[in-house]
């Protein structure tokens, strides 16, 4: 009270009243403190949804195999029947609740992004999106869905891949993403489709290895700049977990059940259901599951106490009825894709998606 009527001299009268207002001040703070956080469910999912092009020549791209004169016959109606179908799978993978992040691998264009989340099912949960416009031949990219009431991107950027020699095919870009959640915490997101397999997995490898330690270059960049590192990294690695580029390059394998995560280290929240159970995966190649697409994420998000939080038992592949067929070949059941070689099925995608549950405290 003396240092107030320092600055307050022969205002006796309206001390009482300061130090009233004072007083409230601290009430509403502690207040404030004590009350109890929100809580919401915030989704992710990574899907490769085979090859969504849209029925229009690009004349800067080899995109000729999906257009209406081609050997596919790629027309109008299939274009919009894929359509409905992904938004369709998307609000079943929600729960009638859409994901706040979807991971897109095997889009084309802007145009096709638009037409999935204004011209179809999904345009009541009002999506937007962020593409990448990468070098690849045949103008595949990927992309990322997101709810704008629950992330708001702040940056984004197109991460090229450097070719290993100048005759080597150029691959998709990374997209890498950083934006706000409700809380005010930056989640740092990278969507990555690795170069394939085609022409045999060794003779490729060397190519996922390149894409592999540009994107561990960035999240170890990341990780020195941010003061509270949350990243969160989908997409088709074209590789198992126990290959090379996921298990030596990125480093990211399951928690030990004994140990507290690293804030510093990659964490793979679907290796350990990969490795102890049979046919387990996101796609099925000679009639073997096998998880090419992964959902990796930093220490920081399976701490318990963190505002955003997730574990193992919160992420799985999506193994939608139908999404499903009958396997005749090899027994069991396959994804129900929208073309086998040339033939067209009328399914959905070859590959199953996947998706991770966070809460979210607000």
């Amino acid at each position: 009270m003396k240092a107030l009527r320092r600055y307050y001299p022969g205002t006796k009268t309206h001390l009482p009243f300061l130090s009233l207002c004072v007083s409230a001040f601290l009430c509403c703070c502690l207040a404030a403190k004590a009350q109890p956080q929100d809580t919401l469910t915030f989704r992710v999912v990574s899907y490769n949804v085979e090859n969504l092009f849209d029925t229009r020549h690009d004349s800067l791209k080899n995109d000729h195999e999906f257009l209406p004169n081609s050997t596919r016959h790629w027309n109008y109606r299939r274009y919009r029947k894929k359509l409905n179908d992904l938004a369709r799978t998307l609000i079943a993978l929600g729960e009638w609740n859409p994901p706040a992040l979807v991971a897109l691998c095997e889009v084309e264009n802007d145009s096709v992004l638009r037409d999935l989340t204004q011209r179809s099912a999904l345009r009541e949960a009002g999506y937007r999106y962020l593409v990448t416009h990468s070098a690849d031949e045949r103008g595949i990219d990927v992309a990322l869905l997101y709810r704008r009431e629950l992330f708001k991107p702040l940056t984004s950027q197109n991460i090229r891949i450097h070719q290993l020699h100048p005759q080597a095919r150029p691959t998709r870009d990374i997209l890498h993403v950083s934006g706000l959640l409700l809380n005010g915490d930056t989640l740092d997101v990278l969507v990555v489709h690795f170069p394939s397999r085609s022409g045999g997995a060794k003779v490729s490898e060397p190519y996922r290895l390149q894409a592999a330690r540009r994107v561990k270059q960035t999240t170890d960049s990341l990780m020195a700049i941010r003061h509270y590192p949350q990243i969160l990294l989908l997409g088709d690695f074209n590789d198992y977990p126990t290959n090379q580029s996921i298990r030596d390059v990125l480093q990211a394998e399951a928690l030990p059940t004994d140990e507290a995560p690293d804030e510093k280290r990659l964490y793979h929240l679907l290796a350990r259901k990969a490795k102890e159970q049979k046919h387990y995966g996101s796609y099925k190649y000679q009639g073997e599951w096998g998880l090419l697409d992964h959902l990796i994420v930093s220490g920081n998000l399976l701490k318990p106490s963190a505002t955003l939080y997730t574990h193992e038992g919160q992420a799985d592949v999506a193994r939608l009825p139908f999404l499903l067929v009958p396997d005749p070949k090899y027994g069991g059941e396959q994804p129900f894709r929208t073309y086998l070689g040339p033939r067209y099925q009328g399914g959905i995608s070859d590959h199953l998606p996947v998706w991770a549950d966070f809460r979210l405290l607000y």
